[in-house]
């Protein structure tokens, strides 16, 4: 399990370029976001309200909190958010140990950037429970620090998340590099400052000043995040 405290040997010069990488977790690394929508879709179902497939595209990447709120409050469903909160980790930790499928090119970046000694963290809005049953998936070696949306006062997308992230490896955010698949991720990243490469998952995404978009973490390796950080001089 790792933890918001930097391991020892993460921090970088203040002059280097790439400082560190950010990774987001639920439909970056793992493909897990449609995990969260199937298991909102099943709890709703038996508390005799059916979710409408529309919603999914206003409860995906962001906290716990606004997602489980927002379907409260659109279906009127007669259980408090704690309840629903419990029941939603609980469905989702279910899936998750029965299979956790890595999104392509996952592994070959986390191993690039363990191999190249950059300072990498996990950033997510998914709770401290969640993101430590992932971890012993993708390997907790693979990061200096994690930072979970239950961690936080203020998860995506505010800033909150990337810049304790980026401080807790000694990094300036503007020389982090972070990889998102949503909106609401995305919002959060250039908030706090940071370089972004977004991988859309469940709904598109535009390039925009500082946003770079790719179709898949295959396009995504250390000479590529290296480079964003050239184009910025």
């Amino acid at each position: 399990m790792t933890s918001t405290v930097p391991a020892l040997g993460t921090r970088t010069a203040e002059g280097s370029a790439l400082q560190a990488v950010l990774l987001d977790m639920d439909g970056t690394l793992v493909d897990t976001e449609g995990f969260w929508w199937d298991v909102e879709v099943e709890i709703f179902a038996g508390l005799g309200h059916p979710l409408d497939e529309s919603w999914r595209h206003v409860v995906v990447g962001g906290p716990m909190t606004r997602s489980a709120g927002f379907l409260l409050e659109a279906t009127g469903a007669d259980i408090s958010l704690a309840e629903l909160t419990v029941l939603l980790n609980e469905g989702f930790e279910d899936r998750i140990d029965r299979a956790l499928p890595l999104m392509p090119g996952a592994a070959r970046l986390l191993a690039e950037l363990h191999e190249h000694a950059i300072p990498t963290a996990l950033v997510s809005a998914s709770h401290r429970r969640i993101i430590d049953r992932v971890l012993s998936v993708l390997g907790p070696h693979h990061f200096a620090l994690s930072v979970a949306g239950d961690e936080v006062s203020r998860t995506k997308p505010f800033p909150d998340p990337y810049l304790l992230a980026a401080a807790g490896l000694g990094a300036r955010p503007d020389r982090c590099a972070v990889v998102e698949d949503t909106a609401t991720g995305v919002a959060a990243a250039e908030a706090a400052g940071c370089r972004v490469v977004a991988v859309p998952s469940v709904t598109p995404i535009t390039p925009a000043e500082g946003r770079t978009v790719v179709t898949s973490l295959e396009e995504v390796d250390l000479a590529f995040l290296r480079g964003l950080m050239t184009e910025m001089r």
